[in-house]
């Protein structure tokens, strides 16, 4: 990344040297009307969406895209992009990004599909309008490889969805050149990321260099053959042999997920050839590692990790914390049968895709323990329960060493805070970024790891004392640590089938410390030691008479931008000790 900067300083990047005309006719055809197919995502019919949550009207016109409503104004759109520094004056540039990503044109078309004519219209309008207001490689929407990569598997998968990826509109293979021209001069930057950029970067050089190789285009083959490259290294690099991937986060192994399940359903509708064993089984092994996070109730999974509200591919109306479409895809393309048996919304993605749902269906996931990347995961009956501990061969993005997650019915009983933004005042940031807004021990008000910049911890724990999940009647799992300075946490936890205990050893270098337990919204009662309410009750017992135990409200963010406040129990202490919680539910 380094030499990626210096470049750009030089005034000598490849990537400041190239240019181009954006299209300016219809990207879309009228497509033929075709019996069966799914509903139709009808969202964006008078709506405009951000992270699935923050919506306001529209008359058809096209959106104004270089605003965001969580910003101060407007966003550069005239300066060369790579002039546009990365924290500009317009607040969080994910507002300004979420609508350029294009996920409404997939929307649209599913409408098209139908026989909607308007609908079909306001997708191109929208389109010429983005060309028109975005000149190729000018304004903060072209600043990032990997938003470009979005719109090309985006307007890919609308080719699909009215059945013209082989015979496009010549402004279709036109913008996905012009695309792929500018995500390719910076393809070091999205690797050396060791992230969810390379892999996102690789899919759509790999998808959109052979789209244009079929069509003639003198680049193409080279842009496929570096695609198909980095999907093979970023697998074998990123994704660990038990499916962990580098970000330890729930939402951005999705993303990572869905690049690659769009990646393999291309592969096998244009019938190109098959990708590496290594590849298959780490992506067996990732989808393995969803299908043990995801809630079958709900859909949801826990908020661990960093949520910047990335969704590739809504195909559906299916709430953005609903897993199901991506992990059914996942499972019928990597493991060739079903994660969830049942057929609801979660098959539609994959009918609008080609991709038959029709096979047999995977027995449940067990409780099992992903040391790879430091995930416990305890199931039985109604109740699941997760514990997070450190196995850090990327840079952690969140102090949440030792978390616990527990789901009962469907329900997220104890919970994470997410991340609510990148680009928050700093102490919002690291505030959900930190051990306060974990359900763990902090010690000394401080993070678990310091910080050593926007996206960096530095002294990085190692686990210790890990203790993989035993199974039967009662299930448990354990885990420990000692910071950087000298104070040390070691957790316990047993699960049942209307019930948990988790047993919390601390010692070593500390002051003072707080353990937490985030709640579900609801009416809580607290008397003594024990809280209770409709749904759960938590005795809390502690070898140390002094600890203190107030309920009080923290923030807690499920969709990127937003926040709200949920109960919170607090139990500190200021001595090495041994505190017991008993949930019952």
């Amino acid at each position: 990344m380094g030499a990626y900067r210096l470049g750009l300083k030089s005034g000598r990047h490849p990537v400041q040297r190239i240019s181009a005309v954006a299209p300016s006719t219809p990207l879309f055809a009228a497509p033929t009307i075709k019996a069966g197919l799914p509903e139709a995502n009808t969202r964006w019919s008078d709506r405009l969406w951000w992270f699935d949550w923050f919506t306001t009207e529209h008359l058809g016109e096209a959106p104004v895209w270089h605003y965001s409503p969580f910003g101060s104004g407007p966003a550069d759109k005239a300066s060369n992009w790579w002039a546009i520094p990365d924290f500009a004056g317009s607040g969080d540039i994910k507002g300004v990004w979420e609508l350029s990503r294009l996920g409404w044109s997939v929307a649209f078309a599913t409408q098209a599909a139908h026989g909607d004519v308007e609908a079909l219209a306001t997708l191109n309008r929208w389109l010429q309008s983005w060309l028109r207001d975005n000149p190729p490689y000018r304004g903060a929407n072209w600043k990032c490889g990997q938003e470009a990569s979005f719109r090309i598997i985006h307007l890919l998968a609308t080719a699909i969805i009215l059945g013209q990826e082989r015979t496009p509109e010549p402004a279709l293979a036109e913008t996905i050149a012009l695309h792929l021209e500018r995500i390719a001069p910076t393809m070091s930057y999205a690797i050396g990321q060791d992230n969810n950029h390379g892999t996102s970067e690789a899919a759509a050089m790999f998808v959109g260099g052979s789209f244009l190789s079929a069509l003639g285009w003198p680049k193409a083959r080279h842009w496929t053959a570096t695609g198909r490259r980095w999907l093979e290294n970023r697998a074998r690099h990123l994704i660990a042999p038990d499916g962990s991937f580098s970000q330890y986060s729930v939402v951005y192994h999705r993303l990572m997920l869905d690049t690659y399940s769009f990646v393999e359903m291309w592969r096998q509708r244009w019938d190109l050839a098959p990708f590496s064993g290594t590849m298959h089984t780490r992506l067996i092994a990732a989808t393995r590692w969803l299908d043990a996070m995801v809630d079958r109730t709900s859909g949801d999974a826990p908020n661990l990790g960093a949520n910047d509200g990335a969704r590739l591919l809504p195909l559906t109306e299916s709430d953005y914390r609903d897993f199901r479409p991506s992990l059914q895809m996942a499972s019928v393309l990597f493991r060739g049968q079903r994660a969830i048996g049942d057929h609801g919304s979660w098959d539609d993605q994959l009918r609008w895709l080609g991709i038959s749902p029709d096979t047999t269906t995977l027995s449940r996931p067990a409780s099992e323990t992903f040391d790879d990347g430091g995930f416990h995961v305890l199931r039985t009956g109604r109740a699941s329960a997760y514990l997070r501990y450190p196995r850090f061969r990327f840079r952690p993005s969140q102090a949440d060493l030792l978390h616990m997650d527990l789901w009962v019915d469907g329900l997220n009983l104890l919970r994470d805070a997410g991340t609510f933004s990148y680009n928050a005042e700093p102490e919002t940031s690291e505030y959900f970024a930190g051990t306060a807004s974990h359900n763990t021990v902090q010690f000394d008000e401080r993070d678990q790891m310091p910080r050593l910049g926007r996206f960096l911890f530095g002294a990085w724990p190692k686990a210790r004392r890990v203790e993989f999940v035993s199974k039967g009647e009662t299930l448990r799992c354990a885990a420990a640590y000692t910071d950087h300075r000298g104070a040390r946490h070691h957790r316990e936890i047993l699960l049942r089938s209307h019930g948990f205990t988790c047993t919390d050893t601390i010692d070593g270098r500390f002051d003072a410390a707080v353990l937490r337990w985030r709640l579900l919204p609801d009416a809580y009662r607290l008397e003594n030691h024990r809280l209770s309410s409709n749904r759960m009750r938590l005795s809390i017992n502690c070898n140390d008479s002094d600890i203190r135990i107030n309920l009080t409200n923290a923030c807690e963010s499920r969709y990127y931008m937003h926040r709200e406040q949920i109960p919170t129990l607090e139990i500190a202490f200021n001595h090495s000790c041994k505190i017991v919680t008993t949930g019952e539910f």
